[in-house]
């Protein structure tokens, strides 16, 4: 028993939620930080009130995968009824996010904001793999990135698009300007019903017959034995004993942190990452020699245990998206204040700049868009590794450029350093996913997309710990500085693109 090859709209059904859940990570990327600004954030504090977007992702996503792995509703199916509630839940945060009184409270719903986006995008990964057969996951991963780019473009020009309407975009000190609110008011609406559009019009197998096609494909393979009591006595002592020597160097580098009196975006890394993830093995290990079998035990080793070419991608993945983050944190601080010259929000050439950065971020999208189906024809004529290294080296080159803009016109700011991002973008976006999808097993393939984002968030981290204290103690708080880091970065993503041990048949048509 084998998955059917799906027809072009069945695949552009199932993929059309992501143009408004994109449209709610376009405005969150584009204009939460402007409205931090706004609200009185100074540049060096952005990064730290930008962690939450990636800690609800590492929090939200491996466990939404996890139980959506395990349920099934008559009418709804597996994954669609994540969809629906985080429709909901992003949709209402959009509303809220733009009337935030004070700075805190922005602070706050962008981590219910950011929660509940995740919620509605984990699933959809694994949608991709659940309903296609091996040789169209190409496809459907393409379409996605279409999707994103067609969503983030017309979210990231809402403010200029209403501001050319007549909509305020200058306010009082301290208010967020009308086209930022109303932007985010459409975006809103527009998550709900493009998610809405998928869960109508768009099935799923049932647990039978995924079962079917998993037992279909093992034919001939050897059965892989269970684990043993012993194996989990044994893998138990090992998570002990690496979970506290993570959590003592977690503690004794915050101390060192607040000894020495550094940059406070530190004890992310020490006390989130490290501390936390080593607290995270103690009790996996302590369960685990107790005899324990749930669901957090589950969640840990199969962490453990995910597959050599999900290793290989998770740094190209840190890399890219370490960039993508510096990107999204500065560049309306690098262009404001490195082109125009200004850090007073509410001057008419930081607006126009803030705007400008809308459009940069509107027209990466376009290009990725554009690009998103040329990509598999030429990772066919080449390999899917070799056209991930062009696309990111692309990127980090229009990174880069920025720098080196003297005079801020339409094409020179706008356009020409986002050809490489967009190509990059539209990259990133699909072929990882493509490499990975072939090689996880059906069961945990929910799970497994969760967990992927893990080394899209682990470096989104580290870029809100560390890109502060580097840009305010070497760079003299120029946040332009924080673009050629990023830009380095995704050319090494592209780098170790071309290490990765992907052997799959691409094929185009269906």
């Amino acid at each position: 028993m084998k998955k059917r090859s799906l027809g072009f709209w069945e695949i552009w059904n199932m993929s059309f939620g992501f143009l408004g859940i994109q449209m709610g990570f376009a405005l969150q990327n584009a204009n939460v930080s402007r409205i931090f600004q706004t609200l009185g954030a100074k540049i060096d504090d952005i990064p730290i009130l930008w962690v939450a977007a990636p800690l609800t992702g590492l929090i939200v996503q491996p466990i939404i995968g996890y139980f959506s792995d395990r349920t099934w509703h008559s009418r709804l199916g597996r994954r669609r009824p994540y969809f629906l509630v985080g429709a909901i839940l992003a949709s209402l945060a959009l509303f809220i996010m733009p009337n935030s009184p004070v700075l805190w409270f922005a602070a706050g719903m962008l981590w219910i904001m950011d929660a509940s986006i995740n919620i509605s995008m984990e699933p959809f990964r694994a949608f991709v793999g659940d309903n296609l057969p091996d040789h169209q996951r190409t496809k459907g991963f393409a379409m996605q990135s279409f999707f994103i780019g067609i969503g983030a473009y017309v979210a990231s020009k809402l403010p200029w698009m209403l501001t050319e309407l007549g909509v305020a975009n200058t306010a009082p000190e301290g208010i967020i300007p009308d086209s930022v609110k109303y932007s985010f008011y459409i975006g809103g609406a527009a998550f709900f019903i493009a998610v809405l559009w998928t869960v109508l019009r768009s099935k799923e197998y049932s647990p039978e017959e995924m079962e079917a096609f998993e037992a279909n494909e093992k034919k001939g393979k050897p059965v892989k034995e269970e684990f043993s009591d012993v194996w989990y006595r044994n893998n138990g002592k090992s998570h002990l004993t690496k979970g506290l020597i993570a959590l003592i160097v977690g503690l004794v580098a915050t101390f060192m942190i607040y000894e020495n009196n550094l940059k406070k975006d530190l004890y992310v890394l020490t006390l989130g990452l490290v501390s936390l993830g080593g607290v995270a093995l103690i009790i996996s290990g302590l369960m685990q020699k107790n005899g324990a079998r749930n669901g957090f035990v589950t969640i840990m080793n199969d962490f453990q245990m995910m597959p050599k070419v999900m290793k290989q991608l998770a740094w190209v993945q840190f890399f890219s998206w370490f960039a993508l983050f510096s990107m999204w944190i500065y560049t309306t601080g690098a262009v404001t204040e490195h082109i125009y010259k200004t850090t007073d929000t509410t001057s008419e050439a930081y607006n126009i700049g803030a705007n400008q950065v809308g459009e940069m971020f509107a027209n990466y999208n376009i290009i990725a868009a554009a690009v998103a189906f040329l990509l598999p024809l030429l990772a066919k004529r080449t390999s899917r590794k070799f056209t991930h290294f062009l696309a990111l080296v692309a990127g980090g080159l229009g990174l880069m450029s920025l720098y080196f803009i003297t005079n801020p016109t339409t094409f020179t700011i706008e356009w020409l350093p986002m050809i490489g991002v967009g190509i990059a973008w539209a990259s990133i976006l699909s072929v990882p996913y493509a490499m990975l999808s072939g090689s996880l097993p059906a069961t945990k393939m929910g799970y497994y997309m969760g967990v992927f984002n893990f080394f899209i968030v682990i470096p989104q981290l580290v870029a809100a710990s560390i890109l502060g204290f580097l840009v305010s103690k070497f760079f003299n708080n120029e946040p332009i500085y924080a673009l050629l880091i990023g830009g380095c970065s995704m050319i090494l993503a592209g780098i170790l693109s071309l290490m990765v041990n992907d052997k799959a048949t691409i094929t185009i048509d269906d």
